[in-house]
C-alpha cells in the first residue's frame, strides 16, 4: 500500500478554494467513500472449490477533494479513522477544505502536509479614507458614530495588531447600526458573515457554539468558511447570558475553539449589535468579564424628525431610481413624498420606513394603473360563483 499521499489543507472561504484549484481534475471523497459502501454491501456468491474473484482495483486517483460541508455526511467512525479512509483510497495527492481538527491532527501525523491559510480583507488607510468621506452619504445622522469608527478602526491599519477589533453598536432599531457594518464590509470586500442571536433560543445554541457532532453546524465552522474580514453578530442582547463564555477567548485573543474546530481570526473587525440603551445598561446585562473585552462601545442616537425627513426623501429617489421608465411616467416623485411626511412625527426606524415607502408607491402605481382600465359592466346572477367573476357584459 503507498503511503507517499500529499495533502494539502486549505484554511478559508469555498470560493478561494475553487478558484485555487481552478480546473484540475478531481475526485470527490463524498463520491469514492459511497463507492466503497456500495460495495461493500454487494454478494459476492462463490462456488466451492473455485478460486473467488478478485474485485479489480481501479486506477490510483490523481485529485481527492473535500469541501467544508462534506465531513457532515462522513461516519463517525470514519472521522475517527480518517487515516485509514485515506490508505483505502490512496489518492496521489489529497485537498481538504477546513476539516475538523482531529483530521488534521491525524494527517499530520501520517503524511507530508501542507497548510494554506486565506488572507482576508483587512481595514487599510484608504479604508478610513473611503469611510470618512462615504459614510454621511450612506447614513442619515450619527455624526458622533463616524468619528467614533475611525478612531476604532485605526489599530487595524497598523503592523501591530494581531486580534481582533471588537466593537458593540448599541441604541434603538432602525437607526443605522447594521448598515454601518454593512457599509465597512463593502469597503473590504467579501460576503458579510452575519449571525442573528436572536434566531437561537434553544438547546441547538449550546451545539452551535460549543461544538456538538461534526455533522451539526457550528460558529467556528461559519468562522473558518467566511470570506469576510467583518463579522456582524447581529441582536446580540438577545442571547442567553449563559452562552458569554464562548466569546471571552475570541473577543480577547481572536481564537474561537469547540469540539471540533480550532479558528484564529486575526486582525479582524467583530461588530455586535444590541438595542441596550446605556453603556451602564451594557454592563449589568453582559457582565464585567464580557463587557471589558469590548475595544470601543459606539451608540447610535434616535433619528431627529429632520433626519427622517431626509431618509424618506432618499428612500423615495431610491426606489424611484429601480421603477421601470413607464411607471416613473405614472408618479411624482415629490408627491410621493408629501405623502410620506407624516411618519418623520414618527421614531424614525428605517427598516420600517422602507417598508413603508415601498407601500405608498405600490399603492400609488396601482391606483394610476387602473384610472387607465375602463369600467367593466357586470351583470351578476345565479351562475355567477360558478362563473369567471360573475360578469357579462363588454367593456
Amino acid at each position: 500500500m503507498s503511503s507517499d499521499t500529499k495533502v494539502v489543507i486549505y484554511y478559508g472561504p469555498l470560493s478561494w478554494l475553487r478558484v485555487a484549484l481552478g480546473e484540475m481534475e478531481r475526485q470527490y471523497l463524498l463520491d469514492i467513500v459511497s463507492e466503497q459502501d456500495e460495495e461493500k454491501r454487494r454478494f459476492h456468491h462463490t462456488v466451492e472449490g473455485q478460486t473467488p474473484e478478485e474485485v479489480e482495483k481501479g486506477p490510483r486517483p490523481t485529485l481527492v477533494v473535500a469541501e467544508s460541508a462534506d465531513y457532515a455526511s462522513v461516519q463517525e467512525h470514519a472521522i475517527m479513522n480518517f487515516v485509514g479512509l485515506v490508505h483505502s483510497i490512496d489518492p496521489e495527492q489529497l485537498v481538504l477544505h477546513n476539516p475538523p481538527a482531529r483530521i488534521h491532527t491525524q494527517l499530520g501525523r501520517e503524511f507530508e502536509t501542507e497548510v494554506k491559510r486565506y488572507s482576508y480583507p483587512t481595514v487599510t488607510r484608504e479604508t478610513l479614507a473611503q469611510f470618512r468621506d462615504r459614510f454621511s452619504g450612506k447614513l442619515v445622522g450619527q455624526p458622533a458614530v463616524q468619528d467614533e469608527m475611525l478612531a476604532a478602526l485605526y489599530p487595524l491599519t497598523t503592523d501591530r495588531r494581531d486580534k481582533p477589533v471588537v466593537l458593540m453598536f448599541y441604541g434603538p432599531s432602525g437607526v443605522g447600526k447594521t448598515e454601518t457594518a454593512q457599509f465597512v464590509n463593502g469597503l473590504l470586500g467579501g460576503r458579510l458573515m452575519r449571525k442573528q442571536f436572536s434566531m437561537f433560543h434553544n438547546d441547538r445554541f449550546a451545539s452551535y457554539l460549543f461544538g456538538g457532532t461534526h455533522s451539526e453546524d457550528s460558529f467556528a465552522r461559519d468562522l473558518l468558511d467566511r470570506e469576510s474580514g467583518v463579522i456582524l453578530i447581529d441582536e446580540f442582547d438577545k442571547a442567553n447570558p449563559v452562552f458569554h463564555s464562548a466569546f471571552y477567548q475570541l473577543f480577547d485573543g481572536g481564537v474561537f475553539e469547540d469540539k471540533n474546530y480550532n479558528v484564529t481570526v486575526g486582525s479582524s473587525l467583530i461588530i455586535c449589535t444590541s438595542n441596550y440603551g446605556t453603556e451602564d445598561e451594557i454592563r449589568q446585562a453582559l457582565g464585567d468579564a464580557l463587557y471589558s473585552r469590548f475595544d470601543s462601545l459606539i451608540r447610535f442616537k434616535p433619528l431627529t424628525r429632520d433626519e427622517i425627513l431626509q431618509v424618506i426623501d432618499r428612500l423615495v429617489d431610491d426606489r424611484f431610481g429601480k421603477l421601470a421608465a413607464e411607471e416613473q411616467a405614472r408618479l411624482e416623485s415629490g408627491e410621493v413624498k408629501a405623502k410620506l411626511r407624516p411618519l418623520a412625527d414618527g421614531p424614525g426606524n428605517v427598516r420600517k420606513l422602507g417598508k413603508q415607502v415601498d407601500g405608498v408607491i405600490s399603492l400609488m402605481l396601482v391606483r394610476a394603473l387602473l384610472d387607465e382600465v375602463p369600467p367593466v359592466d357586470c351583470e351578476l346572477d345565479a351562475d355567477a360563483p360558478s362563473r369567471s367573476g360573475g360578469c357579462t357584459g363588454s367593456r
